[in-house]
């Protein structure tokens, strides 16, 4: 299993704080994977991924969370609790 760093994500409006993310990606290691194959390597156990908090150096781990009615998402988690990590990343480049 591969333990891999996201450090950048796609939403369809930037500029949204809560918008969700399409894509999830790290550019320095050249890959941007969908939500979804995101999701599948989680639930497969073939991959974890995390994300470093830039003060702080903590690590953040991605999650799957699952609500009623809703389709599945990612989010990390750190400290005992949920958080939004993931939605302060800068954008990926487009390729």
């Amino acid at each position: 299993m591969a333990d891999v760093q996201v450090k950048c994500i796609v939403k369809p409006n930037p500029q949204s704080p809560h918008e969700h993310i399409t894509h999830l990606g790290n550019p320095a290691a050249k890959w941007i994977w969908t939500r979804e194959e995101v999701i599948q390597s989680i639930d497969a156990k073939t991959n974890t991924f995390f994300v470093l908090d830039p003060l702080s150096g903590k690590r953040a781990v991605v999650g799957v969370v699952r609500e009623a009615g809703k389709a599945p998402y990612v989010r990390t988690y750190a400290d005992g609790r949920w958080n939004n990590n993931l939605l302060s990343l800068d954008q990926c480049p487009l390729r």
